[in-house]
């Protein structure tokens, strides 16, 4: 039974070495809302985390603890018995649900705790977020999925009848995944703030490593970002494959000019083109581009927002996020729209312990959803894994399948005390000078 919270304040000062930053956000903190749940004696913790990029962190930490008190004398059996039991719970208090709704801070809270739940269930059933999913029936699967808002493109029927088609092949892609990984591509070599010598460094390390799909930021001044597509490809060449990532600078026009400026230097996608909320925008700047394909939803707040950008045929690649998202009940149901629409799911990672969180949802997409890893790649970035008891793992630009229960997002107890804000070890100087 859940007796109780803990939810801490997480930073890491990343903005001191530009990693992380972009055309929009040019001095990111990674941090998180950091939470465990305590459970009664001889029960497994579970612990959940939503990624912020400093200020602000606190405000999910206090919408965590609110919403934190539904889950207070719960047990995991009644969770394990009706998989959206969770997120009823949380998504459907009116009063905090008016702050959203459904998206925000709350949402962000909500997700935190959401994947709380589904870490301890996975633990307690000792296996690994990806596996705990994948061995459940079609029937159980779709249960954790809310219906409302979605139906009229996903019904009930259809999503538990595509799962029930792929049941055949589950043991062969599981056999798979953990013989071969699942692809990715890096994002560590092209942070805007970086020199062009620490890109070149950074490429050059990353391609002997074994990447061969990079992303890199733009978003500056047009020339600036033809100087960088240039810059990579005098690097690495034509083999490899190149993704650009604007961060929502652009408005549609200037989206349009920027992307046929660096059509000749082979863009897999870009990403982000303009705001996160413009579904028509990303429509109208993707009917202009064609065949270069759009990439977005690291902030795209719910399944209802998602089901709108794949309804109209506006991206290419569908980004989810394991914390924009309200967990892993609303990601599977995205997951499942991406699948109807034939549009690969390609998660937003990087951060805190998004990657540790994604490795899991892109493995359930193949074994259970979409069958195939055709088009797919996992976003990487190699920061702060370090402070994970069980971190991600990296061969040759594939993610090795997790193998240790639960959903990897378990912090060191020393990383938590010496980056809890304001008065871990890290911040305490800063904050007395």
């Amino acid at each position: 039974m859940i007796v109780g919270l803990d939810a801490r304040d997480i930073r890491f000062p990343t903005s001191r070495h530009m990693h992380g930053s972009d055309a929009m956000n040019p001095d990111p903190d990674y941090s998180c809302a950091y939470v465990t749940l305590k459970m009664s004696a001889g029960e497994q913790s579970g612990n959940g985390l939503t990624f912020t990029i400093g200020r602000g962190n606190d405000l999910c930490v206090a919408a965590i603890e609110g919403l934190g008190s539904h889950l207070i004398g719960r047990s995991l059996d009644e969770f394990e018995e009706d998989l959206g039991l969770v997120s009823r719970l949380l998504l459907n208090d009116s009063q905090y649900r008016w702050l959203g709704p459904e998206k925000g801070v709350v949402h962000l809270a909500a997700a935190a705790l959401i994947n709380a739940v589904w870490d301890a269930l996975a633990k307690r059933a000792g296996k690994p977020l990806w596996r705990y999913v994948s061995d459940m029936s079609p029937k159980r699967i779709v249960s954790a999925i809310d219906f409302r808002h979605i139906a009229d493109y996903l019904p009930y029927e259809e999503a538990l009848e595509r799962l029930t088609e792929q049941q055949a092949g589950k043991a062969v892609r599981i056999e798979t995944l953990m013989r071969d990984g699942y692809p990715a591509y890096t994002t560590s070599a092209g942070w805007i703030g970086y020199t062009d010598e620490e890109i070149v460094r950074r490429l050059k390390a990353a391609y002997a490593e074994g990447w061969r799909h990079f992303k890199i930021k733009v978003g500056g001044d047009l020339q600036g970002d033809l100087a960088r597509c240039k810059l990579f490809r005098d690097t690495l060449g034509s083999e490899v494959q190149l993704s650009v990532d604007a961060n929502q600078v652009w408005n549609v026009a200037e989206a349009v000019k920027a992307i046929k400026a660096m059509a000749p230097y082979d863009i897999y996608w870009v990403e982000e083109p303009t705001s996160p909320d413009d579904v028509l925008g990303h429509k109208a700047i993707a009917d202009q581009v064609s065949p270069i394909l759009l990439a977005t939803g690291e902030h795209a707040h719910n399944r209802v927002m998602f089901k709108q950008f794949l309804q109209a045929q506006a991206i290419g690649f569908c980004q989810i996020d394991a914390c924009r998202l309200a967990g892993v009940n609303e990601v599977i149901a995205v997951m499942m729209m991406a699948d109807k629409a034939g549009i690969p799911v390609c998660p937003h990672a990087g951060g805190v312990g998004l990657c540790e969180y994604v490795q899991h949802l892109s493995m359930i997409d193949y074994v259970c959803i979409s069958g195939t890893m055709e088009g797919r790649v996992i976003e990487h970035a190699a920061h702060l894994h370090q402070h994970f008891r069980n971190p991600i793992e990296i061969r040759e630009g594939r993610y090795v399948a997790p193998i240790t229960p639960g959903y990897s997002v378990d912090l060191w107890p020393q990383s938590i005390a010496d980056h809890e804000f304001p008065h871990g070890k890290e911040w305490a100087t800063e904050m007395a000078s």
